[in-house]
C-alpha cells in the first residue's frame, strides 16, 4: 500500500526545528525530501547535548526531525548552486524555506522566479510574522513567539511570573501548520492544477492554537491571566496536588467524576458538607477542599493514586518522565515509537502521532550523514560525473 505522499518531491532549504520538522511529517508519509544544506552543514547537526553524535553531525535533536532525508550540500552564493536550484525545481512538488522574507528572492530562487520556472509548485515560506506586514522581517525564535503570542501570559504562578514551555512549542506546532498547509495545496493542486504560495506565520499558527483563550476576550472581553497548573475549566479539582512523594495531576471536571474522586479517596461524607455541595461552593471553599485531598493523596505515591483513581474513574495522571513514558505499554502497543537499524544500533525517534488504517507514516532511515546524496541526485537532475566533480572542485556542493 503507498503512502499519502508518494511520488511528491520536495526540495528543503529549512534548518532548525520548524521547517524541519515540517518537512519531517510529509517524508515520513511517502514525500521523496531533498534537504538542501550549506557545504558545512547547519548548527543543528551538531547540538551538544551529545559530544558522540554531535562529532557525527548527527545530534539526537536533529536526527529526529531529518530521518528518510536526502542530503544535498549547496553553497547557494554561487551562480551555479542556483542553477541546480532551478533544475531541481523544475520538478519538484514543493519547495520550503525558513529564511527570513526576501532572502531567496535575492538569491533568485523565491517563489516568484521559482513558479515561472514550475507553475505548478507549492512554495511553502515559514517565517515569525509571515511575508507581509510591518514586523515581516523579524527573527523568528521560539521562545520570542512564545512571549508574544501570549502563551506565557497565561503559563506560569503569580508567585514566579510568566514560564516558557519546556520544549519549543511554537516552533513544533509551526511546522505542524505548515505540514497541514502544504498538504491543503497539494489537494487542492489535482482540482486546479496550479501550485501556490503557503505563507507560514509562527505567530498566527501560535494564536491558531490559542483560539479558545482568543475567543474568550473577543467574545466575551474575559482577560486571562497566570493560571498555574489549573485547568481551563477552574474547576478546583482540575490542578496539581501533593501526592505522596511526589505529584499528581487531577482532571475533575465533572459532578460524577467529583463523585468518584471522594470516594475513591475515602471522604464520600465531604458529598454532603455544605462548602462542597455543588462547583460554586467548592470554588468559594477550594483552599480547604485542597488540604483535604492533599492528607488524602499523602498516603500513597503518586503512580499507586493514579492507577486508583483511573480506575475508580476519577481521571488524573503522575507525572511522567521522557524516559518513562515511552516506555508506557499503551506506547508499546500502538508503536508509536519506531525503530530503525542504522550503523550504530538500532534507535528510536517518534512518528506523525497519528495511525492511518493503510499508508501510514513509517520511518524508513535515519537522518543522512552531511551530503551523502549529492552524487546520486545530481546524476538523477541530468549532471554527469566529471561535472558533479567540477562543482565539487569549485566548491559548489
Amino acid at each position: 500500500m503507498t503512502r499519502p505522499f508518494e511520488g511528491v518531491k520536495i526540495l528543503d532549504f529549512t534548518q532548525v526545528l520548524a521547517g524541519p520538522y515540517a518537512s519531517y511529517q510529509l517524508a515520513l508519509l511517502g514525500a521523496d525530501v531533498i534537504k538542501v544544506e550549506r557545504r558545512e552543514g547547519e548548527d543543528m547537526r551538531r547540538s551538544p547535548l551529545s559530544k558522540e553524535w554531535a562529532d557525527r553531525g548527527l545530534a539526537p535533536g536533529w536526527q529526529a526531525i531529518n530521518g528518510n532525508k536526502k542530503s544535498l550540500t549547496l553553497d547557494l552564493q554561487k551562480k551555479e548552486a542556483i542553477e541546480i536550484v532551478k533544475r531541481l525545481a523544475a520538478k519538484a512538488d514543493v519547495v520550503m524555506e525558513n529564511f527570513r522574507p526576501g532572502v531567496m528572492d535575492k538569491l533568485g530562487i523565491g517563489y516568484e522566479a521559482l513558479s515561472k520556472i514550475n507553475p505548478r509548485l507549492i512554495y511553502c515560506a515559514i517565517s515569525a510574522f509571515g511575508q507581509t506586514g510591518p514586523e515581516r522581517l523579524g527573527a523568528g525564535y521560539d521562545g520570542k513567539i512564545q512571549a508574544m503570542s501570549g502563551i506565557m501570559s497565561i503559563t506560569g504562578h503569580e508567585a514566579t511570573g510568566p514560564t516558557r514551555a519546556g520544549f519549543a512549542v511554537c516552533d513544533v506546532l509551526s511546522g505542524a501548520t505548515a505540514a497541514f498547509g502544504v498538504s491543503s495545496a497539494l489537494f487542492q493542486r489535482t482540482h486546479t492544477g496550479k501550485g501556490q504560495l503557503v505563507d507560514v506565520s509562527m505567530l498566527e499558527a501560535t494564536l491558531a492554537f490559542l483560539s479558545g483563550p482568543v475567543a474568550d476576550f473577543t467574545v466575551a472581553g474575559h482577560r486571562q491571566s497566570l493560571s498555574g497548573n489549573q485547568a481551563v475549566s477552574r474547576r478546583p479539582t482540575a490542578n496539581l496536588f501533593k501526592a505522596g512523594d511526589g505529584f499528581l495531576l487531577l482532571a475533575v471536571n465533572n459532578e460524577k467524576q467529583f463523585q468518584s474522586l471522594m470516594k475513591a479517596l475515602g471522604q464520600e461524607q465531604l458529598l454532603q458538607d455544605p462548602r462542597f455541595v455543588d462547583w460554586d461552593a467548592r470554588l468559594a471553599n477550594e483552599p480547604a477542599l485542597r488540604k483535604i485531598i492533599e492528607n488524602a493523596l499523602a498516603t500513597k505515591p503518586p503512580k499507586e493514586w493514579e492507577k486508583i483513581l483511573d480506575a475508580a474513574g476519577a481521571p488524573c495522571a503522575s507525572i511522567w518522565k521522557v524516559e518513562e513514558v515511552i516506555d508506557h505499554p499503551q506506547i508499546e502497543a500502538r508503536k508509536a515509537l519506531q525503530t530503525i537499524d542504522t550503523p550504530y544500533g538500532q534507535l528510536r525517534f517518534m512518528g506523525n502521532g497519528f495511525q492511518l488504517a493503510h499508508g501510514g507514516g513509517k520511518l524508513d532511515r535515519m537522518g543522512p550523514l552531511l551530503g551523502a546524496d549529492n552524487d546520486a541526485i545530481l546524476a538523477e537532475a541530468g549532471y554527469s560525473k566529471d561535472e558533479v566533480k567540477a562543482l565539487r572542485d569549485s566548491a559548489v556542493i
